[in-house]
Formats: C-alpha cells, sequence, structure tokens
C-alpha cells in the first residue's frame, strides 16, 4: 500500500511504525475470510482491510477521527485472526492500537462513553474495586432488564452468583518447589481474575511447584494494562505497565527468573509487547528483558513436561472424559500458542476435541462484550453452537475473558486448562463440576 506521510509527521515514532505496517498490506482481502466482525455484520468497513484504509486516511491527513471511523475502529475485537491469515505479514494489532490511542486523544466521545470508559477503566484493573463492583452488580442483576442502555445491561449481567473469597496466594510471597528445584518463575495473578476465579491462580501455583518449578508472586506486580491499553488510554496503561516491570527486574536482578508465567492469554500477548510498548521509554531495556522471559503457563508446562512422566491416570480422571478445547484469540493469534495446551490435556488422560471455525473469536476480547454486547451476543452463540456441538464434559479455555463469556450460557462446566491439568496430576477437582447438572443461563460458578 502506497502512503503520503510527510517529512514532519515521520519524526513520529508511532507514525513510522504504522507507516511499516501500511506499507506492507497489499489489498489482498484474505483476512475478511477470518475477521467475525465482517462475518457477523457484512460491512467491508468491519473488516481489517476496511478498518486499514479509515485509519490510513486518518493518520495521514492528520485529521480529528469522526464518528464513521471511531464506530468501525470500536467494533474491532483486536483477536488478530486477520495476522494469522496475512500472507504479508501486516501487524494489524501494532495499527489498530495507535489508532485507539489517536482516537483517544483527538476524539471527545458522547457523555455516556466518557463515563463508561472512565468507570471500567478505573475499576476491573483494581481487584478490591472490581469485587465491591461485582456485589453491586449482584444485588442489581435482577433489574437488568430495567437498564435503557444495552452496555449497562450487560455489566449487570457479567456478575457470577457466588464471588470467590479473597486468596491469600495472590499476595507477594514465594512457593517452594516440590522436590528439586528446576526452574524459579513469576507468577502474573492479574487483575480482574483475582475477583472472578482465584482457582486459577491456586491451581497454576500446585501445578507449577508438583512439577519442580519454585513460584514467586512479585512484590508490586498487578494489572498487566492491557485493558486500559485496548482503550487507546496509554499514559493508564504504561503506569500499570511500568510497575510489572520494575518488579519483575527486581526479581530477575536479585535471585533471578527463568521465566514469568501468564495464565490468562490476554494479559500474555501484551506482556510479550511491552518491548515495543516502551521501545522509546526510558524502561525500553528493562521491558525487553521481561519481554524476552514472558511465556504463556502452557509454554512453561511443556518445558518442564519433558522429562516428566504423565500425571494423569484412570482413578482420577473418569474414563473417556471430553474436553472440548476452546482457543483463546489471544493465545492463537496473539501469541501464536495453538498445540501446547491440547497437548498437555491429552497426555493427562483427557479426550480433547475441538469445535468448528476454531479461529473465530468467542466475543468476550477484554471489554468488547460490555461496549459492543450486541456483536458480542451474536459471536458467543454461534462459537456455543460450535462447542456444544461436539457433546463434550467439559470446555476449558486459557482465558478468564472466555471462560466468564461461554459459561454464562454453557450447559457443561468451563474450566481454565490448568484446572484440569491440576486435577489430573493431583489436585482437586475444578469446583465449576459442582454445577454439572445445571442447564440455565446463568454463569458458572467457579467457586
Amino acid at each position: 500500500m502506497q502512503t503520503t506521510f510527510t517529512d514532519t509527521q515521520m519524526r513520529d515514532p508511532a507514525i513510522q511504525r504504522s507507516n511499516e505496517i501500511l506499507r506492507s498490506c497489499v489489498h489482498c482481502g484474505f483476512c475478511t475470510a477470518t475477521c467475525p466482525t465482517y462475518q457477523v455484520l457484512g460491512d467491508e468497513l468491519d473488516s481489517p482491510r476496511g478498518r486499514i484504509y479509515l485509519i490510513k486516511d486518518m493518520l495521514e491527513n492528520d485529521r480529528d477521527p469522526d464518528a464513521k471511523t471511531v464506530k468501525h475502529i470500536d467494533r474491532c475485537l483486536s483477536c488478530l485472526a486477520c495476522m494469522t491469515t496475512c500472507p504479508s505479514g501486516v501487524h494489524y494489532m501494532h495499527l489498530v492500537d495507535h489508532a485507539r490511542e489517536y482516537i483517544d486523544q483527538r476524539y471527545k466521545r458522547p457523555f455516556t462513553d466518557r463515563a463508561l470508559r472512565w468507570m471500567l477503566a478505573r475499576i476491573l484493573p483494581y481487584p478490591m474495586r472490581f469485587r465491591v463492583a461485582l456485589l453491586g452488580a449482584k444485588i442489581g442483576r435482577p433489574f437488568a432488564r430495567f437498564m435503557p442502555d444495552v452496555r449497562l445491561r450487560a455489566m449487570l449481567e457479567m456478575a457470577p452468583k457466588v464471588i470467590p473469597p479473597v486468596s491469600r496466594n495472590d499476595d507477594p510471597q514465594s512457593f517452594a518447589a516440590v522436590g528439586p528445584k528446576r526452574k524459579r518463575v513469576a507468577l502474573m495473578t492479574g487483575c480482574a481474575q483475582k475477583a472472578l476465579n482465584t482457582d486459577i491462580n491456586d491451581a497454576t501455583i500446585r501445578l507449577l511447584t508438583r512439577r519442580g518449578a519454585e513460584v514467586v508472586v512479585a512484590e508490586g506486580a498487578g494489572c498487566c494494562g492491557a485493558l486500559t491499553h485496548h482503550m487507546g488510554k496509554t499514559d493508564e496503561s504504561h503506569a500499570s505497565a511500568a510497575k510489572n516491570i520494575r518488579a519483575w527486574c527486581r526479581e530477575m536482578d536479585g535471585e533471578g527468573l527463568d521465566a514469568i508465567v501468564i495464565n490468562t492469554s490476554g494479559c500474555g500477548t501484551t506482556v510479550k509487547d511491552y518491548g515495543h510498548m516502551f521501545r522509546n521509554d526510558p524502561l525500553a531495556a528493562d521491558a525487553a528483558r521481561v519481554s524476552a522471559i514472558a511465556r504463556d503457563v502452557s509454554e512453561v508446562l511443556m518445558d518442564l513436561e519433558q522429562d516428566t512422566p504423565a500425571h494423569g491416570t484412570a482413578s482420577v480422571i473418569p474414563e473417556g472424559m471430553v474436553v472440548a478445547y476452546h482457543a483463546a484469540c489471544s493465545l492463537q493469534h496473539g501469541q501464536q500458542i495453538k498445540t501446547f495446551p491440547k497437548d498437555l490435556l491429552k497426555k493427562a488422560g483427557f479426550t480433547v476435541v475441538e469445535p468448528a471455525d476454531s479461529h473465530l473469536c468467542c466475543g468476550s476480547a477484554g471489554t468488547y462484550n460490555l461496549m459492543q454486547p450486541e456483536i458480542s451476543g451474536q459471536l458467543k452463540a454461534r462459537k456455543l453452537r460450535t462447542l456444544e456441538a461436539k457433546n463434550p464434559d467439559v470446555i476449558a479455555a486459557g482465558n478468564i475473558g472466555c471462560m466468564m463469556q461461554i459459561g454464562s450460557a454453557a450447559s457443561v462446566p468451563v474450566v481454565h486448562t490448568v484446572e484440569l491439568l491440576d486435577w489430573a496430576s493431583g489436585g482437586p477437582k475444578p469446583a465449576a463440576f459442582r454445577d454439572v447438572n445445571r442447564r440455565d443461563p446463568a454463569i458458572p460458578r467457579l467457586r
């Protein structure tokens, strides 16, 4: 694609990067075949290629974003399926992130939009605030149908029936390896996940220590910054990310780290991109160090499993238990990790099946299901049809957002992959199985 940025514009590092990305696009349209919003809406401007044209026009002309451009950019899930499909290697993620930052700086949204985004940015990344908000939403949930804004209804309906108690395992501390220590890793405990489902981190710690890893929860680490980053709120997202970088570098420079383990794939995609996000920042070198050792939990487990015998036994796992594996977009497209979780589940003794069109998004996408509930609902319905067509006993995923999205209407338990792996190797049976007989559309009780 030909671009016409001026020399003055090209002095901006963000414009330089976007120019590189735009020039790599050859208009082929392969991306439209795997774009969820294009499949649902059928509008060229709701495809990656259409959005690229809109972003190019906006940036080249240095113009304030208009409502039309903002609407179509907002509708993007950032599922990154287009990046997996693109034969030219167009790095759409960095381009749309730049567009969102540009929009946040130069477009005044309607008051309700500004208020909702302000609220989400100041609640979701903070576990205790989020817990209080979930309690309020739980109380208000019976009145959701009276809410005039569908987004407010979606926020109320998001609240789980049971809010788990705080897990003290998420506090800064160290967990010793069981047996000979093979690795020392830092676990990113996250933010929203600590309020919605504390079982995931607990299972991860048990699983890693059982396989010989010392697990450290670093003092000062918290939200990865993804939620605000995808809203275009760069200052806020970088502030969160900088805390993590400093916290993990202290551990790296102290007793050392072999990996930073992340069990929420949306966070993992962002942390692995810290090196790019901070490339022009004084923290650039440390950010690059962090990105270099950031790993999804499945990557670390595969490494530890190489010389470890299989842990699944017939006495622990019901024979023939069928697991429908949902591949989170941030894992399969953002991090290009496609086989590790399935390989681990199979080795543990589970029968793993995949739905049709497994490359398509479930519609969660961070705060997308709250900000774009109609489109998100259509994608959720399609994903559930394909998953349940496999008649699974349980659905497994590697991202809390996907779990909440799919679990809000699934007829079988929805659990994190590590919960099943932990169960197969001596841990407790996932708590979601307590609701194995329910068939209502409520969000699964995870605690």
